[in-house]
Formats: C-alpha cells, structure tokens, sequence
C-alpha cells in the first residue's frame, strides 16, 4: 500500500518553518546545543533538527515544548499565561450550536 502525500497550504509551511528558525535562533543564544534541547525536551536529536527545519510531520506539541523551554512566546508576545484566552474563547463556544450541519449551496439563478 502506497504512502499518502500530504499537501501543506504555503501559509503552514512558512509558519513552521518560522517557528522553527525562532526556535534555532533563541537555542543558539541560549547557547544550548541540539542534543542538549534534545535532551530537555526527551526527544531525539534529529526530532529536534526536523523541528528546526520546520517540517510537517513533527508533533505539534514537540515543537511547543522546544519552543517554551527556549523562550520563544506562543500566541501571546508577553508569555503570560494563556488562561484568559482558553476561558473567553470557551465561553464563545457555549453559545454555539453543539453540532455544525453543512451548508446548502443557494440556487439563486431564476
């Protein structure tokens, strides 16, 4: 059986790629070596380099973990704590339908 190819939009490819540089850059300056974030993180040393390059595959939370023990803020440039945000955007979700039914394309050519 033949491996699926998944397609990333070009806005997911540059925001991991992104993510990814700032994670380098601060590790640098940090002057952590790969294998010690590595270590910090409890990943391999070549996770770590697929994280930094920022490809796809990588588990999402991997690459957060990377990115908060270097300092690399996400979502909120001050490094505050995300809480607030969670709270507000699940009181929204409370006043939403519990279930989304699709939408019937309008005929409207009379």
């Amino acid at each position: 059986m033949a491996a699926r190819v998944r397609i990333h939009s070009r806005a997911t490819v540059e925001a991991l790629r992104l993510l990814g540089a700032q994670i380098r850059l601060a590790r640098k300056q940090r002057g952590l070596t790969e294998a010690g974030l590595a270590e910090r993180v409890g990943i391999a040393r070549s996770t770590l380099q697929a994280i930094e390059k920022g490809e796809p595959g990588v588990e999402i939370g991997l690459a957060f973990e990377a990115a908060t023990l270097v300092g690399v803020p996400l979502f909120d440039p001050e490094g505050g704590s995300l809480a607030p945000h969670i709270a507000r955007i699940e009181d929204t979700l409370t006043l939403m339908p519990r279930s989304v039914r699709p939408r019937r394309e309008v005929k409207d050519d009379f």
